[in-house]
């Protein structure tokens, strides 16, 4: 039997499914974080952007996100060593340090429920940004993730 293909291709030898297959579903880089304008710390929150869909941790207008949330992040083999709030459990930035993927992730696990029955994912815990009052944001502030 051959290897499965994170385990044989860097992040830029990945198809464009093959990409999108890692994703793991676990929604947390789309949570919202703040900047603090006097220091410049970035602050992550468990308020998530407005097209999460924060029961399947899935967005719910994936192909048009970037014309509805001019902020939304591409995710991008470049950006995986740039952005340091990626948590270790991300898929992309598990494969893009050389580690393999956890026995919680779909193409390991064969489902996608597992990534919820482990409490990676924001499914229970985070919330809509439109459901805060813009003033009050700073009050879902959280502390980074457990690391693996």
């Amino acid at each position: 039997m051959s290897e499965p293909f994170w385990r044989t291709k860097s992040l830029e030898e990945l198809s464009q499914d093959e990409w999108e297959a890692l994703c793991d579903g676990c929604g947390r880089c789309c949570l919202l974080k703040l900047e603090d304008e006097d220091t410049g710390e970035v602050h992550l929150t468990r308020l998530s952007c407005r097209l999460l869909d924060v029961g399947n941790c899935r967005c719910a207008d994936y192909e048009r996100r970037h014309d509805a949330v001019h902020d939304c992040i591409s995710i991008s083999p470049e950006m995986i060593r740039k952005l340091d709030w990626l948590p270790g459990s991300c898929a992309y930035r598990r494969v893009a340090e050389g580690r393999d993927l956890a026995w919680w992730h779909p193409l390991v696990s064969g489902t996608i429920e597992t990534v919820h029955q482990a409490g990676i994912s924001v499914r229970g815990w985070a919330r809509p940004e439109g459901t805060v009052n813009a003033y009050s944001m700073h009050r879902y502030i959280i502390a980074d993730f457990e690391e693996e």
